[in-house]
């Protein structure tokens, strides 16, 4: 399998690793089948900024990659900001992910949005982007990848 130099830098070198105390949000998502389990931290400020955001991820490089990258696309941004990036974003800022691996940017974009409704829950705040999302753990592997094949 060939991985990108960025999913490769993400992988040996992951930002933003730890845990927040009293976070804002914490939001996480994993699917024991494929054994990745993601949990996003964030710090939000009064103005709805990410002011931090760290991660904890057991899993294989790709989730390792995607919950690093989705990071640092997220921090400083306003948490409307936040809900744009999605899992399609995440790997196209790594350079891509082999079509098998497509589901770890998928839980890492789940990962923030499980962030944020936990956000939004712990503040009462109503988020508009939100209603509808559905936090998907038990995901099987089979996306829409066609496009992404060489």
């Amino acid at each position: 399998m060939q991985y990108s130099d960025k999913v490769m830098d993400h992988f040996m070198n992951p930002r933003n690793v730890g845990q927040i105390e009293d976070a804002s949000g914490v939001g996480e998502v994993g699917n024991a089948k494929c054994g990745d389990i993601m949990r996003i931290y964030l710090d939000i400020d009064e103005n709805q900024i990410i002011r931090d955001v760290k991660f904890m991820t057991f899993g294989c490089g790709s989730a390792i990659a995607s919950s690093s990258m989705a990071t640092e696309m997220v921090k400083g941004k306003s948490i409307h900001e936040a809900l744009e990036v999605t899992n399609k974003a995440v790997a196209e800022a790594l350079d891509g992910l082999p079509p098998v691996k497509m589901h770890c940017s998928v839980l890492a974009e789940q990962a923030i949005k499980s962030a944020l409704i936990d956000y939004a829950k712990k503040n009462n705040i109503h988020i508009p982007e939100l209603d509808g999302v559905v936090i998907d753990d038990d995901h099987d592997h089979h996306h829409d990848i066609e496009e992404d094949e060489e």
